[in-house]
């Protein structure tokens, strides 16, 4: 449905700011969501315009309620009509066991799980008045593997998979609901592991690459689509293959 507002949850850079652009090309209005970097977001937002949408930025703590409401506000204000979410907005940091507190524990759990479930439900009732709507949830290829240096990232991200399912089954038919677990992908927040050793990561990828951000955001495009309209409760995996190899 095409003429509708499409939030997307840290679009300021990454997989966020593709998302953004590609579902501009889609024909839905923006909004650029942040919660640190305005200038990153503007920078959106004037990317989003140069290809002929609508778009406002919005600084929102996805895992603040309070801050998720006013967001959705902003945009049913300006857009009128809520029909996308797309919960990209994350939390990443490297830790073992042994290193990890129990303040980041619980940051990866707030932003990363929390945030999905309060913009999810801050969005449901706008896109059941408008009898129709799409939320797409980002995993990890780690929700599935585990991870040796990220337990809290990989337990929120394992979260964000029976969480999709619950929330598709429960706001059916209107709404779908599914979840992408990308892989290795190229983003500011990989930037310095890439920078290390991208040859040592492709050469486990069955595909010999890792992705680029455009490639998962049009697997967000198919998805909230109308040839994604009898998908729902799925993960899709875009990790080059290997999860086979893992």
């Amino acid at each position: 449905m095409e003429n509708v507002a499409a939030i997307i949850t840290g679009s300021s850079r990454g997989i966020g700011r593709a998302t953004a652009i590609r579902l501009a090309q889609d024909g839905f209005k923006i909004t650029v969501n942040y919660s640190q970097d305005r200038d990153g977001a503007e920078e959106t937002v004037r990317m989003v315009e140069d290809h002929g949408s609508e778009a406002i930025s919005v600084r929102a703590d996805v895992s603040n309620p309070d801050d998720v409401t006013k967001l959705v506000e902003k945009t049913r204000e300006e857009y009128e009509d809520l029909g996308v979410l797309v919960n990209n907005a994350g939390f990443s940091h490297h830790a073992t066991l042994d290193e990890l507190t129990h303040e980041n524990w619980q940051k990866g759990i707030d932003v990363n799980l929390t945030g999905a479930f309060n913009c999810a439900k801050a969005a449901a009732p706008e896109m059941k008045k408008l009898g129709w709507g799409r939320i797409v949830n980002i995993s990890s290829l780690r929700a599935m593997t585990g991870s040796d240096h990220g337990s809290h990232y990989a337990s929120s991200k394992a979260g964000i998979l029976g969480l999709t399912k619950s929330l598709a089954l429960e706001l059916a038919p209107e709404i779908t609901v599914n979840a992408i677990s990308p892989g290795y992908t190229r983003t500011p927040m990989t930037k310095e592991s890439l920078e290390e050793k991208e040859e040592q990561i492709a050469s486990k990828i069955p595909l010999n690459r890792v992705a680029e951000s455009p490639e998962i955001a049009g697997v967000i495009s198919f998805l909230v689509s109308h040839d994604g309209s009898y998908i729902t409760g799925e993960t899709i995996n875009a990790n080059g293959g290997i999860y086979m190899t893992s």
